[in-house]
């Protein structure tokens, strides 16, 4: 007969040595790097469902199992009696007492919410002083490389520990107890408890579900924005051009987000104002209409367009404004007559001067 660990042998000593916890850590970071990144799910809710616990309990807990390699031990009940008024424990309980070593299950998962969300930030304020910034990139890295780095070393300090003191996830156990308690219930009145208790936790989760996955009504609108391309080809909000020669041409991404929970045909009308500011209120003097791009968005579907902008008209303050309305844009397109606006402040200097 084969034996049912054979296929075990297959794999590199380090994974095959690895415990059942931290491998369920390891393979949780690479779903998580699969739905932040693979085109389609990272649109999706499972983005969310699977990006939580990789930022509030995964990192807590690599750290922790570095920490405590051993298993936690509940107390003898004859030492953990508390002692009587005017009495005193003897120096064998004590002796017993201070012997516990490690930490039991409840506080590794209560440091583990506690710790991740210490280093999270740690990890992101660190970022902010480096060339990468604090990105979806650079987070997903990081964490994920601190916590696959932190399983390894709890690999390492828990297989130096004798058998007998190691810590280790009684999942088995669960299992069977779990099966028992669902499949065998002792009386007729457990069963009836426990099929209730399946009924609410699938209600429970079909109603955050619904919750996540379909907004309010009353939270229905379209975003629409501007990037630039940063040196290593990523499109960030940051470093807009603001000074122009007339004629020649820079680069900027305008974007639409649709949450309108519908589809929705966008125009989007460039234009370069010369504009007076008197008593808060804004007069356009002269205009240059720069480009016009319409696209018909799905919800929650975004577009982004990379293109030119070539001003003609020449001034210090010029406001290089982007218009966007639901269906076509009216013969004479305005701020107050627009769905959204963004606009940039922008010097356009006269060619040769």
């Amino acid at each position: 007969m084969t034996d049912r660990g054979t296929w075990q042998l297959l794999l590199p000593p380090a994974v095959r040595h690895l415990p059942a916890d931290l491998a369920a850590v390891i393979a949780f970071v690479l779903l998580t790097i699969g739905a932040v990144f693979i085109p389609g799910v990272n649109d999706s809710v499972l983005r969310v469902i699977i990006g939580l616990p990789f930022v509030l309990f995964l990192p807590g807990y690599a750290f922790i199992a570095a920490l405590f390699p051993e298993a936690g031990e509940e107390p003898d009940e004859n030492v953990a009696i508390a002692a009587e008024p005017g009495e005193s424990l003897s120096e064998e309980e004590i002796s017993a007492v201070e012997s516990r070593g490690g930490i039991d299950g409840l506080e590794r998962v209560a440091l583990s919410f506690g710790t991740s969300i210490a280093i999270v930030p740690l990890i992101g304020l660190i970022l902010n002083f480096t060339p990468w910034g604090i990105r979806t990139l650079p987070i997903v890295a990081s964490v994920g490389g601190f916590t696959v780095i932190a399983a390894a070393v709890a690999s390492s300090r828990r297989q130096r520990v004798p058998t007998a003191d190691r810590f280790s996830v009684p999942y088995r156990t669960w299992i069977g107890a779990g099966k028992r308690e669902l499949f065998e219930p002792q009386s007729k009145t457990d069963g009836v408890l426990n099929v209730v208790l399946v009924v609410s936790l699938l209600l429970a989760a079909g109603s955050v579900g619904y919750a996540t996955t379909v907004p309010k009504d009353g939270e229905s609108f379209s975003e629409l924005y501007l990037l630039t391309e940063s040196d290593d080809g990523e499109r960030v909000a940051d470093n807009y051009p603001t000074e122009f020669t007339q004629g020649e041409s820079k680069q900027l991404y305008v974007g639409i987000g649709n949450h309108e929970h519908e589809a929705v045909n966008y125009t989007v009308v460039t234009e370069l104002h010369r504009v007076q500011v008197q008593n808060n209120s804004t007069e356009v003097l002269e205009q240059q209409e720069l480009r016009q791009f319409q696209t018909r968005l799905g919800a929650n579907e975004t577009w982004q367009r990379k293109h030119n902008v070539t001003p003609q008209l020449t001034g210090e303050r010029l406001r290089l404004t982007y218009l966007l309305y639901k269906g076509d844009a009216p013969a004479d397109p305005t701020v107050n007559n627009s769905y959204r606006e963004v606009h940039l402040w922008v010097n356009v200097t006269a060619r040769g001067s």
